[in-house]
């Protein structure tokens, strides 16, 4: 080929490639006017609980019905006062009261049957028991109590939680910060397709977030700390080690933004 060829052929090819990129290049972009997006957020706070629930129990066994509900009254009672004396400011309430019959147990034998079969149907004695429900702000007081109660009373259970005033405080906090997240969340996507966040409007916010309106709970409870111990025998019970810790409050919402 000739060098006057090769020349003209070389300035095409430059022509033809610079005309596809002006082409590219100058190619409008998708319109987004009056483009719906539907925008997930997230808010959550946490605060230390300042309310605890304990569950204070008592049983006794024997024979004679009676007897065994006499020790359990007398117990409960005296519970019930140390309780009183140790927080007067707690709430007290009483959540369980039973008595059932305890019958012999006897193996199986196929060999060996029973001579008398109605001798396991006749009770060899009774199991009494009542639980009391102790609801305290008083926290710092709290192993106090526990370790003077224990003396009589077993613990059977204990629920750090929020106190109702505090965690009204909190959903207050919760919506604010979820609301701002939503906020957030919009001026990015407005950054991403290239528009003002200015020209975003907010069509649709589902607290519930649940997308469709449904019952779904946005709020995560949470779970309650349980723990067991045994009544002590000794004189001195010493102090249990309680940790109240922390609640966490979670909300999701769904927005729809429409962009003018």
């Amino acid at each position: 080929m000739a060098p006057s060829r090769l020349i003209l052929a070389a300035i095409l090819g430059l022509a033809l490639n610079a005309q596809a990129q002006t082409g590219a290049a100058t190619a409008p972009a998708f319109s987004t006017s009056g483009t719906l997006v539907v925008v997930p957020a997230f808010g959550e706070v946490k605060r230390a609980n300042d309310e605890a629930t304990v569950t204070f129990t008592v049983e006794e066994q024997d024979k004679d019905r009676a007897a065994a509900t006499a020790r359990v009254n007398q117990k409960m009672k005296q519970g019930t006062d140390i309780l009183r004396r140790q927080d007067p400011q707690a709430e007290l309430k009483t959540v369980n009261y039973y008595s059932y019959p305890v019958y012999p147990e006897v193996p199986e034998n196929p060999a060996r049957p029973l001579a008398n079969p109605e001798a396991r149907r006749i009770p060899i004695g009774w199991r009494v028991g009542q639980s009391l429900e102790m609801k305290t702000r008083n926290l710092a007081q709290l192993p106090k109590a526990a370790a003077a109660v224990q003396k009589v009373l077993g613990i059977n259970g204990i629920d750090y939680h929020l106190s109702p005033e505090l965690e009204k405080q909190l959903d207050d906090e919760r919506i604010a910060a979820t609301y701002r997240n939503l906020n957030q969340r919009i001026a990015s996507i407005a950054r991403a397709m290239g528009r003002s966040v200015n020209d975003a409007v907010i069509d649709t916010v589902d607290f519930e977030g649940s997308g469709n309106y449904a019952g779904e709970r946005a709020v995560e409870a949470p779970a309650p700390m349980m723990m067991r111990a045994k009544r002590g025998d000794a004189d001195d019970v010493p102090e249990p080690s309680f940790e109240p810790g922390e609640t966490t409050l979670q909300m999701r919402l769904v927005g729809k933004v429409r962009f003018r």
